[in-house]
C-alpha cells in the first residue's frame, strides 16, 4: 500500500501554500544535521518479508540488541521491542540489575521497529520501496518478524515476557493473540491492544502538522522537513503528559521554562527521518489484533485468545492509551489484571522517565515474572 494516497487529503495543498511564509526558517533550519544513531545492535537478514497487507517488503532487515544470557533451558527470555520515536537504547531506562528486567537473570531481546531508521524503513530501504512508497507495515509484521528472530537465531521456543511500552506495549498484545503456546506472560504498558479512534485522531494532528512544511514535497525532500518537524515536535508534546503534571510544573524538570520540554521533543523526534516518523506513525494507526485472518477482524476473539498471564498498565493519566481502554480489553482476556500506574506523568509514566513510576513498573514485573 502506497501510503502518498492515504495522507493527500489531510494534508491540504492551503497548507503548502501557507508555509512559504517560513522559507527563510527553512533555510537557516536544514542545516542542522541530526544526532547520531545508535550502531551497538546486530541485524538479522529476513530476506523476501511477507507482510500482512500482502506486499513483500524485500531484503528486510531487523535491527536488534540482547542483554544477558540465554539459559540452557531456554526459559529466561524477555522480548522488548522499542516505540514510538524510540531505538534500543532508549528501552535501557528500564533494563539493568536493578531493575525487574534483569540481564543477570534474563535473555533480553530488544528489537527495533519497522520503521524506526535501524530495522529496515523509508530512510534506508532502496527504490521502489523508498520514501512513501515503504509499505505499511503493522504491529503484526513487527511481531512475525521478531518470532523469526527468536526461533531462527536463538532456537527460542518459549518466550518468559512479552513487554512493552506504547507501541511496543501494543506490540505485546499482538504477540500474546498470535503466539498464545509461546508466549507465558505479556505486560503491555501504556498500550492498548487496538488503536482507538481518538488515538487515531490524534496521530492525525501530528502528521497534519510535519506535512504542512512546504519543504515537506510529499515525502520527496532533499533537505528535511525542520520547521515541520518542529511543530510536529511542539503539539506532541500537550500530548506526552496530564494537565496536572503541567500544572504542577513537572515540565521544569526538562529545563527552567516550556522552551525546555519543547527543545526535548524536537532533539528527540528530530533524530528522525520525516518519512520515518510517518511510518511508524501508519504502523500506531493499523494496530488492531483483531485485524488477522485467525480473527476474522474480531476484537473479542483475539483478545480471548491470550492465555498468557497478562498484567495490563495503563497511567491514569494517559491522554492517548486511557485506562478505560484497556478496562474493556482486559474484561475480554481470560487470565488478565488491569494495574493503573498511579501517576500524574501521563503517558511518560511508563517508560522510564522518572524514578518513582518506574520503581512501581519494576514491582508489578517482579510480580508477573514469579507467577
Amino acid at each position: 500500500m502506497d501510503r502518498r494516497e492515504l495522507i493527500a487529503a489531510v494534508t491540504g495543498t492551503s497548507l503548502l501554500l501557507a508555509c512559504r511564509d517560513n522559507a527563510e526558517l527553512e533555510r537557516a533550519s536544514t542545516t542542522q544535521a541530526p544526532p547520531a544513531r545508535p550502531s551497538d545492535h546486530e541485524i538479522f537478514e529476513l530476506g523476501d518479508f511477507g507482510l500482512m497487507s500482502g506486499e513483500v517488503l524485500p531484503n528486510a532487515q531487523l535491527a536488534y540488541k540482547t542483554h544477558g544470557s540465554l539459559s540452557d533451558s531456554g526459559d529466561n527470555v524477555i522480548v522488548f521491542p522499542t516505540w514510538y520515536g524510540g531505538r534500543h537504547s532508549d528501552n535501557e531506562a528500564l533494563i539493568g540489575t536493578e531493575h525487574a528486567l534483569n540481564p543477570d537473570r534474563y535473555f533480553i531481546v530488544v528489537a527495533n521497529q519497522f520503521g524506526n531508521g535501524l530495522s529496515s524503513s523509508p530512510s534506508n530501504t532502496p527504490p521502489p520501496y523508498d520514501r512513501m512508497r515503504f509499505p505499511l507495515v503493522t504491529p503484526y509484521d513487527n511481531v512475525r518478524a521478531q518470532q523469526r528472530l527468536l526461533t531462527e537465531r536463538y532456537g527460542v521456543e518459549r518466550i518468559a515476557l512479552a513487554v512493552g511500552f506504547s507501541m511496543s506495549g501494543q506490540q505485546a498484545f499482538h504477540f500474546g493473540a498470535l503466539y498464545p503456546e509461546m508466549v507465558e506472560r505479556i505486560a503491555p504498558i501504556c498500550g492498548s491492544a487496538k488503536t482507538s479512534v481518538h488515538n487515531y485522531v490524534f496521530l492525525e494532528g501530528i502528521k497534519a502538522a510535519l506535512q504542512a512544511d512546504c519543504a515537506w514535497q510529499e515525502g520527496e525532500y532533499s533537505s528535511p522537513p525542520v520547521a515541520g518537524i518542529r511543530a510536529f515536535s511542539r503539539v506532541y508534546t500537550g500530548w506526552f503528559a496530564s494537565q496536572s503534571f503541567f500544572r504542577e510544573g513537572l515540565h521544569s524538570a526538562f529545563g527552567d521554562d516550556l522552551e525546555g520540554i519543547f527543545s526535548a521533543a524536537e532533539e528527540g523526534f528530530g533524530s528522525f527521518d520525516a518519512n520515518d516518523l510517518l511510518a511508524m506513525v501508519a504502523t500506531w494507526q493499523a494496530a488492531d489484533i483483531g485485524a488477522h485472518p485467525r480473527f476474522d477482524g474480531s476484537l473479542s476473539a483475539a483478545l480471548a485468545a491470550i492465555r498468557s498471564r497478562a498484567f495490563v498498565m495503563p497511567s491514569r493519566t494517559d491522554l492517548y492509551f486511557p485506562p478505560e481502554d484497556n478496562q474493556i480489553e482486559v474484561a475480554l482476556m481470560p487470565n488478565a489484571e488491569l494495574r493503573v500506574i498511579p501517576s500524574i506523568w501521563g503517558h511518560l509514566a511508563g517508560g522510564g522517565a522518572n524514578a518513582d513510576d518506574t520503581a512501581w513498573l519494576d514491582e508489578q514485573l517482579r510480580e508477573l515474572l514469579r507467577a
